[in-house]
């Protein structure tokens, strides 16, 4: 039923006091984060009559929130069990040079965002990268930029690697391995693009080798049950490329690593993200609450011809469109605005993958543009004020870069698997 003009307009208004709140961070008049000005949205959206109580569980994706709980509990057992620190350490102690120690800390990271939620990555590596950087006497900017590049493209790869792609999985009934295959390929050519334009970034930068008299690494302590953890990772990958049902098989995982380990597992609740998971919650609210406007859908009719991506000129417009909106509403919100029209904008698997790809690599372009950059720069900061246009003078150039290199490799990549 068509909204009252008054009940859009208050609607309207609605979500964009939400975006300002979720784009700014804090801002100073009222300075209470995102997590509480998406819940904030939400609230208003059933409190204005723009959803009823009911619409507004309904408008809850499910099977996303389990999903991103159960990876955020793994995630959890893994860093207790030392797998990112062994990670890292593996790093400083393969790489020769400082420079191939940054393509090393943009490659892991990718790989280890593939797996695991890249905001997940960030807030476990930031602090290792700043640790072998300091007693390195390496500068900490470019391998912090290394840490958030990597992980954004590295997480594009999988429907686990990030918020935005687990609500496509949900949304588009794409199988683990059918995504895999379908955008595995564009991310990899994406990851190692970035790695080597890091090199040639900020490769005459760093210095040729390692200071003779840098600190030794401490020896950490030994993890708990890194062999278990790590079967029970590999049993967990088996079940997402035999088609389990995603959240379900990484809760699975977890309660087996609970049971094994034989401990309450109170410790391992208290490191998931409670406010995040308050925080996509209430975003779905607040799509929903717009969408009711019919405004996105009058937007995409108009739309629709130009960015139809049955050709390469519609796609590469789909592109641009998905880059802008990204970095306009955030990737999350505009995958939650674009995906019910997305069937409609040609081929469904191209598209989605398209909508999964350029919506996680543009938030490579700015600090602003993706959640796992700022956790990185927070993480940093005691060390480091990574800022916004330090960030912007690699971001730009190689967003530009990574995606004309890469969604051409998805649309054959596409093509190839349709026949």
């Amino acid at each position: 039923m068509e909204q009252e003009p008054w009940l859009r307009a208050l609607t309207v208004l609605v979500f964009a006091v939400t975006w300002l709140l979720i784009a700014a961070r804090r801002l100073r008049w009222l300075p209470i984060g995102r997590p509480a000005g998406a819940l904030l949205g939400a609230v208003a959206m059933v409190g204005i009559g723009a959803l009823s109580p009911r619409e507004a569980y309904g408008a809850l994706d499910h099977d996303t929130l389990v999903l991103l709980f159960a990876t955020m509990l793994l995630s959890a057992y893994v860093e207790r069990a030392g797998l990112f620190e062994r990670l890292g350490r593996a790093a400083m102690a393969v790489a020769p040079t400082p420079v191939a120690l940054l393509v090393l800390v943009s490659m892991c990271s990718g790989a280890a965002s593939a797996l695991f939620v890249n905001d997940t990555v960030c807030l476990f590596l930031t602090p290792l990268v700043v640790g072998l950087c300091t007693r390195a006497r390496l500068p900490l900017g470019p391998y912090l930029i290394a840490v958030c590049t990597g992980a954004n493209l590295g997480s594009a790869a999988t429907l686990v690697g990030n918020p935005q792609n687990m609500i496509i999985g949900s949304l588009s009934g794409l199988s683990f391995l059918r995504f895999l295959a379908l955008v595995g390929p564009a991310a990899l050519v994406a990851l190692v693009g970035n790695a080597l334009l890091l090199v040639l970034w900020y490769g005459r930068r760093l210095p040729r080798a390692f200071a003779r008299d840098a600190e030794p690494l401490p020896v950490g302590a030994a993890g708990r049950g890194q062999g278990r953890v790590l079967a029970v990772l590999a049993a967990l990958l088996v079940a997402f490329l035999a088609g389990a049902h995603l959240g379900f098989a990484a809760l699975g995982a977890v309660v087996v690593l609970v049971l094994l380990d034989r401990e309450d597992p109170h410790l391992a609740f208290a490191r998931v993200d409670w406010p995040l998971l308050v925080f996509f919650a209430a975003l779905f609210v607040v799509v929903e609450g717009v969408v009711r406007t019919g405004f996105v859908q009058q937007a995409f009719e108009v739309l629709g011809p130009s960015i139809h991506t049955g050709e390469a000129a519609g796609a590469a417009n789909f592109s641009a469109f998905a880059v802008l909106g990204s970095n306009v509403f955030s990737n999350v919100p505009f995958v939650l605005l674009a995906g019910p029209y997305v069937p409609g904008l040609g081929p469904a698997e191209l598209t989605w993958a398209l909508l999964a790809f350029v919506c996680t690599a543009a938030g490579n372009l700015t600090l602003l543009g993706s959640v796992a950059n700022l956790i990185v720069a927070e993480r940093a900061r005691p060390h480091h004020d990574l800022s916004f246009f330090e960030y912007l003078r690699f971001g730009l150039p190689s967003t530009v870069i990574v995606l004309l290199a890469a969604t051409p490799v998805l649309w054959f990549t596409a093509a190839w698997l349709a026949n």
